[in-house]
């Protein structure tokens, strides 16, 4: 993977123009492998497993990019990377919950002309220096267990499992597939 040329991209706090393009951005993702999760009374286990043919999976349209604001109400924030051409290249949306001291990733999604190009990467870092402005104590995120792209570059930025939800999908369009938390120290 090469990694992103830093004036390739330009990074900054969302503003209300950024709303339709972040609507807009195609997060959607192809895989080999699927993390399978076997659950038991004493806990979870995950295995790599591929899969034939490859699995495609498109994300319905929902309202959880925001309404058009400009990401920013204090304890949370979208930031946003901007190709050369100024196409929009991805956006993280980050909350911070006060008692927990958690920096919650609400959503990160790069478009796939732009991913393996270091972006995700510096998204998240913007995340985690709010993190450290707000006194997280950790980043914290929630992912699908069909989403191995995803869940490879969170390890590799230094997240770790720390939960599953065998249910949070049920009755929605991802039905069948287990949510997985990861976290990391605040680095």
């Amino acid at each position: 993977m090469t990694t992103a040329d830093s004036t390739a991209y330009r990074y900054r706090i969302a503003v209300p123009e950024d709303a339709e393009a972040i609507e807009a951005l195609d997060g959607s993702f192809t895989t080999n492998t699927v993390f399978r999760v076997t659950a038991g009374d004493d806990g979870f286990a995950l295995r790599e497993i591929p899969v034939d043919p490859p699995l495609t999976k498109v994300f319905p349209d929902e309202e959880a990019h925001g309404d058009g604001e400009d990401g920013d109400d204090g304890n949370s924030r979208t930031f946003v990377a901007r190709g050369a051409a100024g196409d929009l290249a991805g956006f993280l949306t980050v909350s911070y919950s006060g008692w927990n001291r958690r920096l919650t990733v609400e959503d990160i999604e790069v478009a796939p002309e732009h991913r393996g190009r270091g972006v995700g990467r510096a998204l998240m870092g913007l995340g985690a220096e709010f993190a450290r402005e707000r006194g997280a104590g950790h980043l914290w995120l929630e992912v699908t267990n069909v989403n191995a792209p995803a869940i490879h570059a969170y390890r590799r930025m230094g997240f770790a499992f720390c939960g599953l939800d065998t249910s949070l999908y049920d009755g929605t369009p991802s039905e069948g597939e287990q949510a997985l938390y990861m976290s990391m120290p605040c680095p």
